[in-house]
């Protein structure tokens, strides 16, 4: 083993994780979202250790990670329930009932967007267009579009997301 593995491994999992995400992408500031991204994708989160371990790593401040990890709406800060539903809160969306939907849907789950339901089944996150305008309002259920949802369409799939 060498000095440099003996103090990648103790540091905390995240920082590992984000580390050697880093040395992936060979340390490069300028590649920062996509290692965020991959990051993510690979831990389910960004979490908080992981942040002065990029900066470390890439030569950046801790600020400048934060900023960007909190600017891009994507990026999770905690690990997501087995569920996400994704509302689209556009205006094509808005106009044809998304902000009824989105009240019944936060009254349903007991949760605001960014938040788990505290069986851990279902995270509700907040974007900005799905593309599914045709169809709106429109959400996005584990990365499957859903078109034309309703209050009554909604209780449907969350009954069936917490089966």
């Amino acid at each position: 083993m060498t000095g440099k593995t003996t103090l990648i491994n103790a540091l905390p999992p995240a920082a590992q994780a984000a580390t050697a995400m880093a040395q992936r992408y060979g340390n490069r500031p300028d590649a920062l979202l996509e290692m965020l991204h991959d990051l993510q994708h690979e831990e389910g989160f960004i979490a908080e250790a992981a942040l002065p371990a990029l900066a470390k790593a890439l030569n950046l401040s801790r600020a400048e990670v934060h900023g960007v990890v909190t600017f891009y709406h994507e990026f999770r800060r905690a690990p997501a329930g087995r569920h996400v539903v994704k509302v689209c809160r556009a205006e094509a969306c808005q106009s044809m009932g998304g902000r009824a939907l989105e009240a019944a849907i936060r009254k349903s789950l007991h949760i605001g967007f960014g938040e788990t339901t505290s069986d851990g089944a279902i995270t509700l996150e907040a974007v900005y267009c799905l593309g599914n305008c045709a169809l709106s309002p429109a959400i996005m259920v584990d990365e499957k579009l859903v078109g034309r949802v309703d209050a009554q369409k909604f209780e449907a799939i969350a009954t069936e997301l917490r089966a």
